[in-house]
């Protein structure tokens, strides 16, 4: 596990050369002295008529048999309104991006958000994750944890929304841009979300799981940018993460696509090609090791009998 020190600034600087207006000033480091784990947060209280999932003390759920949905089902109404609020959230998480406003009140609008429509973010004491969303900052791949840092002009911000709703989980995510982003962050941003579009488009009933990664790298691998290999979709339902896994690069993993999956496809973008990363002393934050910009978009894909639909559009 490789930690980075502000000492390190000056190779920083000489390597963002390459990004544009982006500069080592927006560089998100973890904060020094070190503070190692997550034992510092202070979890949000969630109210207790709302079913919790059995990580956080609520009731054990059974498996969707197979790890599919049983399409037609009430299994799969429950799956799709859980999917309709997660979306209703990122949205409205989308209006608090702003300049001056940190990512920790993002995060406690998201959670009273949630709550109030009956459900629990799902990230909260998730393996002791200490928020209820999750908010990457510019050269934060993923897992960023929502803190006192304001928001920058120039800024990306991805927020991860996951709500657990009647017994199902809901999961998405965008990227947002903060105020005036330079031409090479916006193109990071829409290409993204291209990324995100050509690996839905490879899903149908049939088709080997492997189709999505291979669509994902024919777009990307012609660009200056690069896929992140760390950070994969995975199957949801009454589970928040299952099988399948779904891999955004070039791979030959095994398994299709069956009526009844319902996965994420969530590629993380890199702006350089050097997607390797770095986990902060907190356990959670990912950053590039580069520190060059990353951007992630994801969305909910059901397989049904005649081809696959969006849940959280």
């Amino acid at each position: 596990m490789l930690y980075l020190s502000l000492r390190r600034r000056p190779l920083l600087l000489s390597r963002l050369r390459a990004f544009g207006t982006y500069s080592v000033n927006s560089v998100i480091l973890p904060q020094e002295p070190f503070v190692y784990g997550v034992s510092h947060f202070t979890p949000r209280t969630v109210p207790d008529h709302i079913v919790k999932p059995h990580y956080a003390g609520g009731p054990s759920t059974a498996r969707d048999p197979g790890g599919l949905i049983s399409l037609g089902s009430d299994a799969e109404r429950r799956l799709r309104a859980a999917a309709r609020l997660a979306s209703d959230v990122r949205e409205f998480a989308g209006t608090l991006v702003q300049a001056k406003v940190t990512t920790d009140e993002i995060d406690a609008a998201v959670h009273e958000y949630i709550i109030r429509h009956s459900a629990y973010p799902s990230p909260l004491l998730y393996s002791g994750f200490p928020r209820s969303c999750c908010t990457s900052v510019n050269n934060i791949i993923s897992h960023g944890i929502p803190d006192d840092r304001p928001l920058e002009d120039g800024d990306i911000v991805n927020v991860d929304i996951t709500v657990y709703l009647d017994g199902y989980h809901g999961d998405t995510s965008q990227t947002f841009l903060v105020g005036n982003v330079d031409d090479t962050g916006k193109e990071l941003v829409e290409m993204t979300n291209r990324a995100l579009q050509a690996g839905i488009d490879a899903c149908a009933p049939g088709r080997p799981f492997s189709d999505i990664g291979k669509a994902i790298h024919d777009l990307i691998d012609p660009t200056s940018f690069s896929i992140s290999p760390d950070f994969n979709g995975h199957g949801i339902g009454t589970e928040f993460h299952r099988e399948p896994w779904i891999v955004h690069n070039l791979n030959n993993g095994a398994g299709r696509m069956m009526p009844g999956h319902c996965f994420t496809i969530e590629p993380a973008i890199i702006e350089s090609k050097s997607p390797s990363c770095f986990i902060f002393p907190d356990g959670w934050t990912a950053s590039t090791e580069d520190c060059s910009r990353s951007a992630q978009a994801e969305h909910m894909v059901l397989i049904i009998e005649d081809g696959a639909e969006v849940l959280t559009r």
